[in-house]
């Protein structure tokens, strides 16, 4: 494993990995929408055969093995070795054929090219050099392939992750902002930096929308619970646990008010990404 990304690669496979992999239904159930939205850009035919980057518990790969048919082929991509144990494992329970899992950084690791198109679902924002990590992904298509991913706009936006958040101040020093671009969720919700980013490595064609849309689908508890082990909220309990009994009134009376019936549904922003790969 190259240590290009060496920080992420060591919290994907700590806390975070384990977390994600312990989660995996409730976390899909939340964003499964935002991916199947820009699956539904990217278009992948029957026949074809695919990159999944950051493919994590497997929810994307499995949908694009079933859409590319058994006579196509998907690969997923990710660092995380939690996760793509519970990949293996459902790709196996649902007898899903030509796809595989491959542990691996995308920025550095080698794969045959030839592809038809490389797919996201917020698995792009981590790389610590972002301009080789496309060029790297580029290498894996054919001339005339296609790219598209789904990435988060900024926190301020996505009030599903940044309003549980907020529940802890008073109780906390304000965090200082990132670094602007640093390996993150939010690395990629400036546009012109994604376009920029995209121009550098060769891509054409570069699109990108934004899609607004309510994302949940778990119960009021279920919601707490997940904004204590997930997102902003998340890490800050993995540093301070014993905020954890004071918060819990705070955040379900915060998320109380978007609650749909059975689930709570809140605000999300995104960005939706499309590029070309040179003829």
């Amino acid at each position: 494993m190259s240590a290009a990304n060496a920080a992420q690669v060591a919290y994907w496979n700590d806390a975070a990995g384990r977390t994600w992999a312990s989660k995996q239904d409730q976390i899909d159930r939340q964003i499964r929408p935002l991916g199947l939205a820009a699956m539904d850009r990217l278009a992948p035919a029957p026949g074809e055969t695919l990159l999944d980057v950051g493919c994590g518990c497997g929810d994307t790969s499995l949908e694009l093995a079933r859409r590319v048919g058994a006579e196509g082929g998907v690969l997923g991509l990710d660092i995380s070795v939690p996760m793509l144990e519970v990949a293996r494992q459902r790709a196996a329970a649902a007898g899903a054929r030509g796809l595989e899992f491959r542990e691996a950084d995308a920025q550095t690791a080698a794969f045959p090219g030839g592809r038809d198109a490389v797919f996201s679902r917020f698995g792009v924002m981590f790389f610590s050099d972002p301009v080789a990590a496309f060029c790297n992904l580029r290498s894996a298509l054919k001339p005339g392939g296609r790219l598209a991913f789904v990435c988060w706009r900024p926190l301020a936006e996505n009030l599903w992750m940044r309003l549980p958040a907020e529940t802890a101040a008073g109780l906390i020093p304000p965090a200082p902002p990132p670094e602007p671009g640093a390996p993150g969720p939010f690395a990629f919700a400036d546009p012109d930096r994604v376009r920029w980013i995209l121009a550098e490595a060769g891509f054409t064609g570069v699109d990108i929308a934004p899609h607004d849309e309510a994302i949940g689908g778990l119960d009021l508890e279920g919601t707490v619970e997940m904004s204590f082990r997930v997102g902003p909220l998340g890490a800050i309990l993995r540093e301070r646990p014993d905020l954890a009994p004071m918060l819990r009134d705070r955040v379900r009376e915060a998320v109380s008010p978007w609650l749909r019936g059975e689930a709570v549904y809140m605000p999300s922003a995104t960005w939706m990404v499309s590029a070309g790969n040179p003829a």
